[in-house]
């Protein structure tokens, strides 16, 4: 049985992660790392997008990889580009504030999966809306998805936190305190009060959406959903974060 651990470098704990988890369930554990251009909106980001090529082997081969794929573009995308279409849920909040992102990554995904040919991949919770769209293509790879791995003050682990000035990287604790604060409210209602009123406490944080949705389907979650989970998304020193979190007990 051979795992897949699609990334697109800039390896950091989270992604260590994803590949003992990989290995946990088998000896053969590809990590590929291809910087995808599909998923970018445009090129600043793409460029900026940090490139560790050596630190990215070390942290793989540590976790516990047995192969690290580093492919060039034409051995991704040998011919002109027919991008797949995500399911429909890729038309909200991620997906609402970066138009054809999610296409992008079904496109790489699906690419890595014809070449691979692994039985099973494992991605991160963290990217929860991702996941779910993965989750729903149609191919026969077991995907696993993996908890988010946090710092020792709750915020996500991501290679975008290096760019937050020191205010910054305070200020971005508040995503964490306020879907902890909301964990355990009585009703949505409350729970989405809480949120709100924490996230409003901190000026560096702009706000891009907030709200408790239900896992399946990404609509708005009520008292009755079984599965609810609260998303957060926003800006810090023009840094894009992202985070989720379970609600309930």
């Amino acid at each position: 049985m051979s795992v897949l651990v699609p990334t697109m470098g800039a390896l950091h704990k989270g992604h260590q992660a994803l590949i003992k988890r990989a290995r946990s369930m088998s000896k053969q554990v590809v990590v590929s790392i291809f910087i995808n251009p599909l998923q970018f909106e445009n090129a600043q980001d793409i460029a900026q997008y940090p490139r560790t090529a050596e630190r990215d082997i070390q942290l793989a081969t540590l976790a516990g990889a047995t192969e690290i794929w580093m492919p060039e573009y034409e051995e991704i995308y040998p011919d002109p580009i027919t991008k797949i279409r995500a399911s429909s849920i890729a038309d909200l909040y991620e997906g609402a504030s970066r138009p054809g992102h999610f296409d992008g990554v079904v496109t790489v995904v699906n690419r890595l999966f014809e070449i691979v040919k692994p039985e099973a991949a494992i991605f991160g919770e963290k990217d929860f809306q991702q996941l779910q769209i993965i989750r729903s293509m149609k191919s026969a790879v077991e995907i696993v998805g993996v908890p988010t791995v946090r710092e020792f003050d709750g915020l996500a682990i991501s290679s975008r936190n290096i760019r937050l000035s020191q205010s910054g990287r305070v200020s971005a604790n508040v995503i964490y305190r306020a879907m902890v604060a909301a964990r355990l409210a009585p009703t949505i209602a409350i729970a989405q009060e809480i949120i709100d009123t924490t996230i409003s406490t901190d000026f560096g944080f702009k706000c891009d959406y907030a709200a408790i949705i239900n896992e399946d389907d990404f609509c708005l979650a009520t008292d009755t959903t079984k599965q609810k989970r609260a998303i957060i998304a926003g800006w810090i020193d023009g840094v894009r974060l992202i985070d989720n979190m379970r609600m309930g007990a």
